[in-house]
């Protein structure tokens, strides 16, 4: 372990160890400040931060126009529910539909929450407008996918940890293999089927970037046997591949939109589901629902972190930086890395193990030398540092992970 003394940190740890959950494996690295693109931990080492909280922390960490959006509307109106009207929520509305070019927004709170939204949408709008008998319809989803942990998005699941003992499962789903569009062709046979829940890249598979193509040719497919395409736009979006929306590289318009993560910029839990008039009057009151989805503190919050990707052109930056840490990732030398892969700013790296040594080594040597990274899936390294980067840090960066990665050999 890198603490041989009982630090602070370690206090941190054994607290966490003691009375939280044991549902998560973290890195041992114990953070109080964040700035940037750089955090800093208990005893003051500074690091880079290469995950960005999965990509919430696009705009980087405290970015002081959306601080100051949640300090200014916190201290005026923080939540009224949606049982009655507030003076901000019309006004986000109309600017995050204006952004993305829909009708309607619904405002929610995690990722998770706008994936299960989208479910929910999806199938009112089979009963109500294709004409899909009631409890029939179907969500065609892919092998690989994450979409969050709830009950619902776990039963979508290929990955024994997300669905392994938390049966029984919910129905409904049709699993085809990614970036495979005939396999998408012959589901599509089944007129039950009212949508197509897709990730653009596949983040938590280990930025899995499917052929070019394979997009605009499901959205295609699904048009052409009246199916919505789904977006999980979570991770993938705001920037971070290098263009607003991943599916815009194919000039894709998904009928269903998912948004969440740096939707905030990190300060506060926003997401949201966009739609057009058709697909998103089908719910009515009282149908679905959020206590703090839409509250005046994540209308403001969301409006500053919009503006900071326009503003600071962070998808520009992202896609010429980009081409930069692919071109560095895979001049790396070493038996350790066997696939390097990704696309803007959203890079993983497959590694394999040598002496005894992993994805999880990596990434401790890492941190000691000022970088946090996390494997995924045991074998994989994401990175994915905020799009607020310079060129100048970007290459400090990518030497640390050639000399650390090197190191091994």
């Amino acid at each position: 372990m890198m603490l041989e003394s009982k630090t602070k940190a370690q206090q941190a740890i054994e607290l966490e160890d003691k009375y939280g959950a044991h549902n998560y494996h973290p890195l041992p690295v114990v953070l109080s400040k964040g700035e940037g693109v750089y955090v800093w931990d208990t005893e003051g080492k500074k690091y880079f931060d290469f995950l960005s909280a999965y990509s919430a922390l696009n705009q980087g960490h405290n970015h002081p126009k959306i601080v100051n959006a949640l300090i200014e509307q916190i201290q005026q109106l923080s939540l009224t529910s949606r049982a009655f009207y507030n003076d901000t929520l019309g006004k986000y509305e109309k600017y995050i539909t204006a952004y993305f070019g829909y009708d309607k927004v619904l405002p929610m709170n995690t990722g998770a929450e706008g994936v299960e939204t989208a479910l929910k949408l999806a199938r009112k709008w089979a009963y109500t407008k294709k004409g899909v008998a009631e409890n029939q319809a179907k969500i065609i989803v892919c092998e690989g996918n994450f979409h969050g942990r709830t009950i619902s998005v776990v039963s979508a699941s290929t990955d024994p940890d997300s669905y392994s003992g938390f049966g029984p499962y919910t129905p409904g789903f049709i699993k085809i293999p990614y970036n495979n569009i005939k396999a998408l062709e012959n589901a599509l046979q089944d007129k039950t089927v009212a949508g197509f829940l897709v990730e653009p890249i596949q983040g938590e598979a280990g930025v899995v970037v499917p052929d070019e193509g394979y997009l605009s040719s499901c959205a295609e497919l699904c048009k052409k046997n009246n199916v919505l395409f789904i977006a999980d736009e979570v991770q993938t979006g705001l920037c971070r591949t290098g263009k607003l929306l991943a599916c815009e590289h194919e000039n894709v318009r998904p009928d269903v939109l998912i948004l969440g993560k740096a939707l905030s910029g990190g300060i506060y839990p926003v997401s949201a589901v966009l739609a057009d008039d058709e697909i998103m009057l089908c719910i009515k009151p009282g149908e679905h629902g959020s206590t703090y989805g839409g509250n005046p503190v994540a209308a403001k919050v969301s409006i500053a972190a919009l503006e900071v990707l326009n503003e600071e052109k962070l998808a520009e930056n992202s896609e010429r930086l980009g081409e930069i840490l692919g071109k560095e990732l895979r001049n790396i030398k070493s038996e350790m890395i066997k696939l390097v892969r990704g696309k803007g700013l959203f890079y993983a790296i497959i590694v394999t193990p040598k002496n005894g040594k992993t994805a999880w080594d990596i990434c401790l040597k890492l941190a000691e030398n000022g970088l946090l990274a996390k494997p995924t899936h045991g074998d994989i390294i994401r990175f994915a540092p905020p799009l607020i980067i310079t060129e100048e840090q970007l290459l400090e960066c990518t030497a640390i992970i050639k000399n650390t990665i090197e190191s091994f050999e």
